[in-house]
């Protein structure tokens, strides 16, 4: 059974909607700046998303709506198909629960309850599926940054055993002070915009935003595909539970058996759309699986958060959306504000806009706790 990508959408500190994000990427424009600049508050995502001002729900749902409204209508009609939503998410509602807890902690009586329903990760999903008219399986993954991979993932399946004809797959994160708090103890944030595998990589920039493709049965398309989904998968090396291991060996046996079960030889990729967070420890294993698995010949190879920070549980979903319009176009992107390989593979990822016919594209998703998972989309 062919699976096939009928619709994309996106939302990034690069803009809302795919065409925003492709035009600041095409003029090498980075969406990382300040948190006092972010351009939209949450009043201002609901309305886009035809909700009221007063709308409770929490920043992962309304970027998570404006991105699935996105790939619903790119992915055009269809009434008569079963149609369903993985949505992968790490933060939740936490945004909201912060309001609740800093009245609550200076006075019990003063804590709004209406500010904690959106708290747990699933109540995102339910919310992007009763806007968005998904009246079909719906599921919220979270395994921390590979999480929207692994939406991804789950909705093949669906696919594959027959339960959907079409889902819509990604993920969605929003910044929130616990996560600021949680990276800053880990002391893997950098101040300066960070530098996906340079020598001098001193951490990772947090992103919000939501990726979402719609996958669907390829005899069930009204339209022509934008790519097909090969393949992916998943695996867990459980080396640490924040660190990946020396060897890279979540990320190379992600890939390897992506590759394997495709029935693609890793000398037919083109582009790797690399997991890349400018962390020390990130970059160097998946430096080292990318060599485990093509030896010395390596293909072009960038990360795009530079462009975009690590957006966290939505990572998976805005780099597959990513991925699959590099297939499209016809584009490698440029791995941003790098200048000097690491010492320990000598690795350099393509850094300027490149076009070139692409047939295989493989996207990296690496999680906390070793979860690692690699995604295949191929032309036709």
């Amino acid at each position: 059974m062919k699976i096939a990508v009928s619709g994309i959408g996106i939302v990034s500190s690069l803009g809302i909607g795919i065409e925003a994000n492709m035009t600041a990427i095409n003029r090498n424009e980075s969406g990382v700046v300040p948190v006092r600049k972010v351009p939209f508050c949450n009043a201002d995502l609901a309305l886009r998303a035809g909700l009221g001002k007063r709308c409770l729900y929490s920043r992962t749902a309304l970027l998570g709506i404006l991105a699935v409204q996105e790939a619903l209508a790119d992915s055009g009609e269809g009434k008569d198909l079963r149609t369903g939503l993985v949505s992968g998410t790490s933060v939740g509602g936490m945004d909201r629960t912060e309001v609740f807890y800093a009245d609550y902690l200076s006075n019990p009586a003063r804590g709004r309850l209406r500010d904690v329903v959106m708290h747990d990760c699933a109540a995102s999903t339910l919310a992007i599926a009763r806007h968005c008219g998904i009246e079909g399986y719906a599921t919220t993954i979270s395994t921390a940054c590979s999480s929207a991979a692994n939406a991804i993932l789950a909705a093949a399946r669906l696919i594959r055993c027959g339960i959907a004809d079409r889902v819509v797959a990604g993920g969605t994160d929003a910044l929130s002070l616990f996560t600021l708090g949680g990276f800053g103890s880990l002391m893997i944030l950098d101040k300066k915009p960070c530098r996906p595998f340079d020598a001098d990589r001193a951490g990772l920039n947090l992103g919000e935003g939501a990726g979402y493709i719609v996958l669907q049965r390829e005899d069930t398309l009204q339209k022509e595909p934008y790519a097909y989904f090969a393949g992916g998968e998943n695996a867990n090396d459980a080396y640490h539970q924040t660190a990946s291991s020396a060897t890279g060996e979540g990320c190379y046996k992600a890939m390897h058996d992506t590759l394997r079960k495709a029935g693609v030889a890793a000398s037919q990729i083109d582009y790797v759309n690399a997991h890349g967070t400018g962390t020390p420890n990130n970059d160097l294993s998946e430096s080292r699986a990318l060599c485990r698995l093509f030896g010395d010949k390596v293909p072009p190879f960038s990360s795009t958060k530079g462009f975009t920070g690590h957006t966290l549980a939505a990572a998976g979903g805005i780099e597959a959306v990513f991925s699959v319009e590099s297939l499209r176009r016809g584009v490698i992107y440029p791995n941003l504000n790098f200048s000097r390989p690491m010492e320990e593979t000598g690795l350099v990822p393509v850094t300027e806009r490149r076009e070139a016919p692409l047939r295989y594209v493989l996207s990296n998703s690496l999680g906390f706790g070793g979860n690692c998972t690699a995604l295949l989309f191929s032309k036709n």
